[in-house]
């Protein structure tokens, strides 16, 4: 299962990646701050995140090397889990959560911060928050997960 995992890590890595690239240098949002896109609902809206999700936890400059080395150690350990599972769902959520942090920990190392740029608003209230496809990755791997991993081969 952890080719499988890998399989699904690599292209989340890679449309991280890209996606990023765009936004912050081509587009320049880094200087930009804000573009509409389909305002209201959805706008590129740059923030960086020293914290772990939607700033919490800013531990600054510094608290990034921790905050890398939190994010390779559950890279690793879901590695070595995954070889021990049986199923495609579980193999593909855990892919998405490697993919992402990976994609987030190029951030912490080439910007000092996760760039994210992905604000969405709905019915007439204004979400103040900022997101990446990597988030979004590690978010929907970790419902995979939950989703589909049998009880008897959850993490202890």
């Amino acid at each position: 299962m952890l080719l499988r995992a890998l399989a699904v890590a690599l292209p989340v890595f890679l449309l991280d990646r890209l996606s990023k690239y765009w936004v912050v240098e081509v587009i320049d949002l880094r200087n930009r701050l804000f573009v509409p896109v389909l305002d209201p609902w959805l706008n590129f809206t740059m923030a960086w995140n020293e914290g772990i999700n939607f700033g919490l936890m800013d531990m600054g400059g510094n608290g990034r090397w921790v905050l890398i080395g939190l994010a390779l150690a559950i890279v690793l350990g879901l590695a070595i889990w995954i070889r021990k599972q049986d199923s495609w769902l579980v193999a593909a959520g855990a892919g998405a959560i490697m993919g992402g942090a990976l994609g987030n920990v190029w951030d912490r190392i080439q910007y000092g911060a996760v760039a994210d740029f992905l604000n969405m608003s709905c019915c007439g209230i204004q979400n103040p928050f900022a997101f990446n496809i990597a988030d979004a990755a590690i978010f929907g791997g970790a419902i995979f997960i939950a989703l589909f991993v049998r009880s008897d081969d959850a993490p202890r």
